[in-house]
């Protein structure tokens, strides 16, 4: 399977360059809108931008572990392989950001948005996703399990239309989430033999119309879910807990 051609990276737009320095001095200035800067392979740890207007930036490579990007918007910017583990981008605005390979272990990322967004093979082991908007992102091969005993949450997050073949989502928490036309085909939401490794649970999350075809559900919690005109051809169902969850066809599963 190939990725969407939506999803394929575009020339870059003409990009301003600046220096870190320069940056962050200009913030504490009380600047906050650094629209199209180059601020490729650039070093920005533990800084404090909260706020901070990224829009279309280049931040390709770029290394920004445990930095404050709370309420940050970096709408349509290229985050292409950065290295985000740690980071807090809560309530920040990610439509349209390409994160594609980025690493965002361990990243906060509640109430954010990141509509439209590429994350295809991103790494969101242990990312806290609780109300994130992920509406038609596209999460292809996206590694979503958890790391270092922490769960990846995506507890209540929107994945209405969202991409997710062939992703890793083995032990990740989507309780009450919203995968309505979701693809899901040969995803991994399967309990594996990790020790502490605990099963996938989708307990009333709604899965209307999603596509689960070959994707393996071993031993994940789907009670009360709503599976209603879902594709579950060849879908691996062993184990799974259905309580009162809604299936294909309209009936209650006892």
């Amino acid at each position: 399977m190939t990725e969407l051609t939506s999803f394929q990276a575009k020339p870059p737009l003409t990009t301003i360059h600046i220096t870190v320095e320069e940056l962050l001095r200009r913030y504490v200035e009380g600047e906050r809108a650094f629209k199209r800067v180059n601020l490729r392979e650039v070093d920005l740890h533990n800084a404090h931008l909260q706020g901070v207007n990224l829009s279309q930036a280049d931040l390709r490579q770029a290394r920004l572990g445990k930095t404050d990007f709370s309420q940050a918007s970096f709408q349509g910017a290229d985050l292409s392989e950065a290295i985000l583990w740690g980071t807090d981008l809560s309530q920040a605005d990610l439509c349209r950001a390409i994160l594609r390979e980025a690493d965002l272990s361990g990243a906060w990322l509640s109430y954010a948005n990141l509509e439209q967004s590429n994350l295809s093979k991103a790494i969101l082991g242990g990312a806290n996703l609780v109300h994130a908007r992920l509406s038609g992102a596209h999460l292809f091969e996206a590694d979503l399990r958890p790391m270092s005993g922490q769960i990846t949450d995506l507890s209540y997050a929107i994945l209405s239309h969202a991409d997710l073949c062939y992703a890793y989502l083995s032990g990740a928490m989507l309780r009450e989430a919203n995968l309505e036309g979701a693809k899901l085909c040969r995803a991994h939401l399967h309990r594996t033999l990790q020790q502490g490794m605990k099963p996938t649970d989708l307990s009333d999350a709604s899965l209307c119309g999603a596509d689960l075809s070959y994707a393996n559900l071993t031993g994940a919690i789907l009670r009360r879910a709503n599976l209603r005109d879902a594709d579950l051809t060849d879908t691996v169902l062993t184990d799974v807990d259905l309580q009162g969850a809604i299936m294909p066809d309209g009936s209650v599963h006892e």
